[in-house]
């Protein structure tokens, strides 16, 4: 454990229940840092929605000068109703999410997909399947048709999925690089069979393999990786894909959980690291004190773990654990007849619990 250590994080509420969860992100972070001797200084940025009402832009260059000055981001989330009822809109809140991965250079993000015991119960597959699934997505993040040229009239449109030999080389290095550190086993998602993009990953994966004889890699397209994921979740330990079926796919294995609002995700690379929920803005849920804060909070202990504190981050996670075991649990993951608790006072359970041990 490092002690007195100096951490300055920058911190994006962005739109919705944004703001709410980061609180208790915060509160999270405050508690480990006064048990542990350390110091941490937050600065804080607007991005997404709240941005573009402010200054026009969904991630401003002031923003963009906060997280690359920051030892790392703590971000919540973006996205806004009126932008996603306007196909017309030329400025969206998500372009400020994309212009923070390109502009720091994040090309690899990291989903953990877990099950909790004590609530098997609450994902929409049979516990027998599910128990014991425990992998991790790396998505490619800066690349792909999120990227590539596109263009759009009236009569046509495309999005051109665009990669090249480095950004597919640095993404499977990331995932090699994982599966050594997990259970060995690596499976590559594409769609080969079809198209040219993932034809080169699958040629770039196998000319890596030799480089790492200690990792089992299997070859997975897509259709069939969203299928197994959902028959079979306990197959994999660490799937490495490309942007746009990454996207996918990590929104589906958060489901296997029993709620988006347990999982925390990290997106890394050249610069400045940041650490999210993998749940979006839910803007209908805003200031009603009901959304879940799990996921901001264990992307706080995601956070301290690639700071190298793991002490730290294991105690966020014991006492993540230790509230639902004590079924101190927002609504929607609540168990029949249980009590009500709201975000703030599952936030300052798990701060208590840090204070006492």
């Amino acid at each position: 454990m490092t002690i007195d250590m100096k951490l300055n994080i920058a911190v994006l509420p962005g739109d919705g229940i944004g703001p709410e969860i980061m609180k208790q992100g915060i509160a999270v972070m405050d508690a480990i840092a006064l048990k542990y001797g350390h110091e941490v200084a937050y600065k804080e940025a607007i991005c997404g929605a709240h941005a573009i009402q402010e200054v026009g832009d969904p991630f401003p260059e002031e923003t963009f000068r906060v997280c690359e000055e920051a030892d790392a981001v703590l971000f919540a989330a973006v996205g806004d109703p009126k932008y996603d009822n306007d196909p017309t809109s030329k400025i969206r809140p998500e372009q400020g999410l994309l212009a923070m991965r390109k502009k720091l250079g994040l090309y690899a993000n990291i989903r953990p997909v877990q099950t909790f015991k004590c609530l098997l119960h609450k994902s929409p597959l049979r516990a027998e399947l599910i128990e014991g699934a425990d992998f991790i997505c790396i998505r490619e993040l800066t690349g792909g048709m999120y990227f590539g040229e596109k263009y759009q009239d009236n009569d046509k449109a495309y999005d051109t999925n665009y990669y090249t030999r480095p950004e597919i080389e640095r993404i499977l290095k990331v995932g090699f690089e994982y599966a050594r550190q997990r259970h060995h086993h690596l499976t590559v998602v594409d769609k080969a069979n079809i198209l040219a993009s993932s034809r080169l990953w699958r040629q770039i994966a196998k000319e890596m393999e030799p480089l790492y004889p200690d990792v089992k890699v299997d070859y997975m397209f897509v259709d069939n990786a969203s299928m197994r994921m959902l028959v079979e979740p306990t197959f994999f330990d660490v799937i490495v894909t490309e942007n746009t079926f990454g996207d996918i796919l990590t929104d589906e294995g958060s489901c296997i959980s029993g709620s988006m609002g347990l999982l925390p995700s990290a997106s890394t690379g050249e610069s400045t690291p940041v650490f999210e929920p993998v749940h979006g803005s839910w803007p209908q849920a805003a200031g009603k004190n009901i959304a879940n804060p799990l996921a901001q909070i264990l992307s706080v202990a995601m956070m301290l773990e690639y700071l190298g504190l793991n002490e730290e981050g294991d105690c966020v996670r014991q006492a993540v654990n230790a509230s639902l075991d004590a079924h101190v649990r927002t609504p929607e993951i609540q168990v029949d007849g249980g009590p009500v608790y709201g975000t703030k006072e599952v936030g300052k359970w798990i701060v208590d619990w840090i204070a006492a041990h």
